[in-house]
């Protein structure tokens, strides 16, 4: 499209020629003369000067020279946008594919795909519009709301239930079974797992997540939280809205997450707790205690973010520390011998002299 056309839909202003044509987006140091490219991080500016991009989007205080501009204050939101219109994903035919299977009892809406390998169980609903790849499972009354997309070998599982427009990518299972057992006096008994899991609307799941399903009652995610790869939800924990979950966090059973609350790659969070609002957990923290709302932490055990940084700048000079330890050490042992010896050949003091 011409980048008239483009800045009308991404809703930017156009600083140079609204004739020229672009055919994809790339990165500064990548994008060539029909491309277009983006600024969001100072880190890179200096390739605005080297960059052959026919196009930048930028925020309204940064100055290109020598190419257009696009200009919205939020470079990295019209990027995505520009992404999504300059390289759209094929979509393959609507229609129940030869190689799917569909129950006799199962029922999918209008313009439902379903490829090779797809299979949906009996009592099981899909919406208009969802598209089922190669190896999908969609349980035993199941249900998977209109315009999802689960991808390759993705699990829906028995009773569970998907909102509008969620996304499984290839691999994830919801509706394993929690992680639950008894000791008899011998051996592990297994609890039945007899509850379900339910994904709001617009929630994105990544490759190869689990979320398992509630011992009883529900594991249930929030509308508009997006889930990286590698990230275990245990039974009963339920996630807020428009959450943020980076890869290979562990959250164990029965804690509750608050609201727009981050939790930053390899966090691990105990059972039973409440993470607040808003709260920001950074990267492998361990959270064994309740988080308030609002609330900034890192480190295991996690505490205040400024404290963890603090800490660590310490951290870094113990070798030094030690060091510098053992020298006054050696030095206090020669002062107290020295000490030591003048008291030795000293003569006695008559304290009634004195």
């Amino acid at each position: 499209m011409t980048l008239g056309e483009l800045a009308e839909k991404l809703g930017a202003e156009l600083r140079g020629d609204p004739a020229v044509e672009v055919t994809g987006v790339a990165t500064l140091d990548r994008a060539g003369p029909g491309e277009v490219s983006f600024l969001s991080n100072p880190k890179y500016r200096p390739l605005l000067a080297t960059t052959r991009a026919a196009a930048v989007i930028v925020a309204p205080a940064e100055a290109v020279e020598g190419r257009a501009a696009l200009v919205t204050e939020n470079p990295y939101l019209a990027f995505a946008r520009a992404v999504e219109l300059l390289h759209p994903r094929p979509r393959p035919e609507p229609g129940v594919h030869e190689g799917a299977w569909i129950h006799p009892d199962a029922r999918l809406e209008e313009g439902v795909t379903a490829l090779p390998g797809s299979r949906v169980d009996a009592g099981a609903r899909v919406g208009a519009g969802t598209v089922l790849y190669p190896g999908v499972y969609v349980g035993r009354g199941a249900r998977v709301g209109r315009g999802c997309v689960l991808h390759a070998n993705a699990v829906v599982r028995e009773e569970c239930v998907l909102g509008d427009r969620v996304v499984l990518q290839p691999g994830a299972v919801v509706g394993s079974d929690g992680y639950g057992y008894a000791r008899d006096g011998h051996r592990h008994v297994p609890i039945p797992q007899v509850g379900r899991v339910v994904l709001e609307d617009d929630v994105e799941v990544g490759a190869n997540t689990t979320i398992d399903r509630a011992a009883l009652g529900e594991t249930r995610i929030g509308r508009g939280t997006k889930i990286d790869n590698l990230v275990q939800i245990g039974h009963n924990v339920t996630v807020g809205e428009d959450c943020l979950i980076v890869a290979q966090v562990g959250v164990s059973g029965s804690t509750r997450i608050g609201h727009r609350v981050v939790l930053a790659g390899q966090v691990g969070v105990a059972g039973h707790l409440r993470v607040g609002d808003g709260a920001m957990v950074g990267a492998q923290s361990g959270i064994g205690s309740d988080v308030p709302a609002g609330a900034v932490v890192s480190g295991s055990p996690a505490i205040p973010h400024g404290e963890w940084l603090r800490a660590q700048a310490v951290v870094k000079r113990l070798p030094d520390l030690r060091r510098e330890m053992k020298a006054m050490e050696r030095r206090l042992a020669e002062l107290e011998a020295r000490v030591r010896g003048r008291a030795a050949t000293s003569p006695s003091v008559d304290p009634a002299k004195e």
